[in-house]
């Protein structure tokens, strides 16, 4: 090992010792710091060309300059702990890398006050878990061009990489917009997940398929149009059995879900820019709506659904085809927000790279994204997914399953949030006619909001009624 280290990691839970070791692996020599001497020894127990350390200072100062600092902790309070901490010690050039789930707002602060004196800041989105970090994850970083230049070659190094070789990382724009895209990511995540399980709804309560049948259905689908990690992880948590009791895990884990914040941030700032992201508000509810158990035990007694048998319908196509129209419908609202999001940040996002870097290592990978980089390669400002002429070719093939698989769900008093969210998106946006100018009328009437017409230009008001 060199005497100054290449690379600086803080936070050395699993995600830094993965990315840490997939460093090594690489060929960098990393500095780990730990919050303890003991931590600080297993770090370096490691091998592989990391040294742990326990005091900042020590730290610091064993990394070549410019360094470049990676920061593996908790959103919120946690980030800036460490920027307090490391500040003093760190000079002009020295490059602070943000690879947590932090609010895009929280980084614009940040990049801000380290500007000011010369010091360089990245947030950088990380997907693909503890097995994305250890052997390539998908990143997304955010911060200034001349500053990503001199750690493009590390992070393409340890990058995933996709079919073609590509590596899986690229600069997304200035500021905050690698936090961003990362958070629209999660948000599209939390979307197919929450379709994923409804499908699963279908196959277990409604059709009454065993875990092991079910299991292989979704396995079989990741080897066709859905091939996806999370299609592929499906049908591997559904066919695992716990040795200890010879019986299938799934079925003995809480419905009661959690989520640390980055769905519910995605559609908060969708509905800030006014764009209709259904899909994935529905699936950030449907999680919450998990955590009301005992109320829904006690409504469980009171409204007993009536079954219905059969499904008058080739089901497995059936469910593969709703399921992939609910991926293409999460994908085209993420993208649209994405879309909007650059123009009013200014991040200046190439969709085209975004679908790019998704391909591989990240947990939304899919086949499709191939065909979601290729629509934004013809046209990166088109306004949404389902205007390409090749997705909609898809997507036009797809809709009748999804109308069929809601409609049996709905008649079944099956729960099918995301699902119908998603059907009533694709068909109000292929509406040329709305009925919102009802809406219009009411708001007028009552709160005297103004109108306008198909007519003529202008501005109108109407007195609709002579009551007081």
């Amino acid at each position: 090992m060199s005497e100054k280290l290449e690379f600086g990691m803080v936070g050395l839970g699993v995600m830094g010792n993965a990315m840490s070791l997939n460093l090594a692996d690489h060929g960098y020599s990393v500095a780990g710091l730990a919050t303890s001497e003991d931590k600080a020894k297993a770090f370096t127990a490691l091998g592989k060309s990391v040294k742990g350390f326990s005091d900042t200072k020590g730290f610091v100062e064993s990394i070549r300059k410019p360094r470049p600092i990676m920061m593996l902790v908790p959103a919120g309070k946690p980030v800036d702990d460490v920027i307090a901490e490391l500040k003093p010690l760190l000079e002009e050039d020295d490059l602070l890398i943000d690879g947590g789930n932090s609010y895009f707002k929280d980084t614009d602060r940040r990049a801000k006050d380290l500007e000011s004196i010369k010091m360089g800041f990245f947030g950088m989105g990380v997907s693909g878990g503890q097995e994305g970090a250890r052997y390539g994850p998908s990143m997304m970083p955010g911060g200034i061009e001349r500053l990503w230049d001199r750690v493009k070659p590390i992070l393409e190094k340890v990058s995933a990489k996709s079919e073609d070789g590509a590596p899986c990382v690229a600069l997304m724009g200035p500021g905050s917009s690698g936090h961003y895209v990362k958070m629209v990511h999660n948000g599209i995540e939390y979307a197919i997940m929450e379709a994923t399980a409804e499908i699963y709804d279908v196959y277990k309560r409604g059709l009454g398929k065993s875990n092991d049948e079910i299991g292989k259905i979704f396995a079989s689908w990741d080897e066709r149009e859905l091939k996806s990690f999370l299609v592929e992880i499906t049908a591997d948590v559904l066919q695992y059995v716990d040795p200890k009791i010879n019986k299938n895990l799934v079925d003995l884990i809480s419905d009661k879900a959690k989520q640390k914040g980055t769905g519910k941030w995605t559609s908060q700032d969708a509905m800030d820019l006014g764009v209709p992201v259904p899909s994935i508000d529905i699936s950030v509810s449907a999680r919450e709506l998990s955590g009301y158990q005992d109320e829904r035990k006690q409504l469980s007694g009171i409204y007993k659904a009536t079954a219905v048998n059969s499904i008058d319908l080739k089901v497995e196509n059936l469910l593969h085809d709703a399921l992939y129209m609910a991926m293409i419908i999460s994908y085209t609202q993420g993208f649209s927000q994405l879309r909007i999001a650059s123009a009013d940040y200014s991040y200046d996002l190439k969709l085209e790279v975004v679908a790019k870097i998704w391909r591989a290592g990240c947990i939304i990978r899919s086949a499709f994204l191939q065909q979601i980089m290729d629509a934004f390669k013809k046209n990166n400002s088109l306004h949404n997914l389902l205007m390409d002429a090749e997705v909609s070719k898809t997507v036009l093939k797809l809709q009748g399953s999804l109308r069929s698989v809601v409609g049996y769900m709905a008649a079944s008093g099956l729960p099918c949030p995301m699902l119908s969210a998603s059907l009533a998106y694709f068909d109000a946006m292929r509406s040329e006619h709305l009925p919102t100018n009802l809406i219009q009328a009411q708001r007028d009437f009552f709160g005297a909001h103004t109108y306008e017409r198909t007519d003529m230009p202008g501005v109108f008001h109407t007195q609709w009624t002579s009551k007081s």
